[in-house]
């Protein structure tokens, strides 16, 4: 696996944004921790994540690569538009998916719902240039402790990544879960 700095992909962005387009999978930055990517539209890909973390039956949540792209594929009422313009940040909004086309099925399993996310931190801006939703999932196999360096990245995990994004150790927790799918707002902390 290669680990490479945020000025390594700036400097080499479309070597970088093609592996990800063809089945690339990942470790990558957020403003909370890190975070296991791929690009969310490829099947392949998102199997190649489901394998890894040993995660068969919940579902994946996506960086968004804009607000407009979450307008445009979820149902945002009223009152979830409020959680929307308050990204990026540390949350992961769970809306129902109104293009059940704008990710694979892998991702979400073939529900109706789908997390989104925007974290306030610049892989935020990568995502928004490649232009395609990211999945992000941290860093870990399911149930285990997640990845805050890469010190402590599970052996069997790098084994099967293709690249790192490396920025030093991180300090945060898995982002806020809410839940927008009525009117009423159910937020998880993690």
């Amino acid at each position: 696996m290669e680990v490479i700095t945020r000025q390594e992909l700036a400097l080499r962005k479309e070597e970088y944004f093609e592996k990800i387009l063809n089945g690339s999978v990942f470790i990558h930055p957020t403003d909370t921790i890190y975070g296991i990517g791929c690009d969310a539209t490829n099947t392949n890909a998102v199997r190649r994540i489901r394998a890894i973390k040993q995660r068969i039956s919940m579902p994946f949540s996506v960086i968004a690569p804009s607000k407009k792209w979450i307008y445009d594929n979820c149902i945002v009422s009223r009152s979830s538009a409020k959680w929307v313009e308050k990204l990026p940040g540390p949350y992961t909004l769970v809306l129902r998916l109104a293009n059940p086309d704008a990710v694979s099925k892998e991702v979400n399993l073939g529900l109706d719902t789908l997390g989104v996310r925007m974290p306030k931190h610049w892989f935020s801006k990568a995502v928004e240039q490649l232009g395609i939703p990211v999945v992000t999932t941290s860093a870990n196999i399911s149930g285990q402790d997640f990845m805050t360096t890469m010190d402590n990245l599970d052996s069997r995990i790098a084994a099967k990544l293709d690249f790192a994004v490396y920025e030093g150790e991180k300090r945060g927790r898995p982002s806020t879960i809410v839940k927008l799918l009525e009117e009423d707002v159910e937020i998880l902390e993690r």
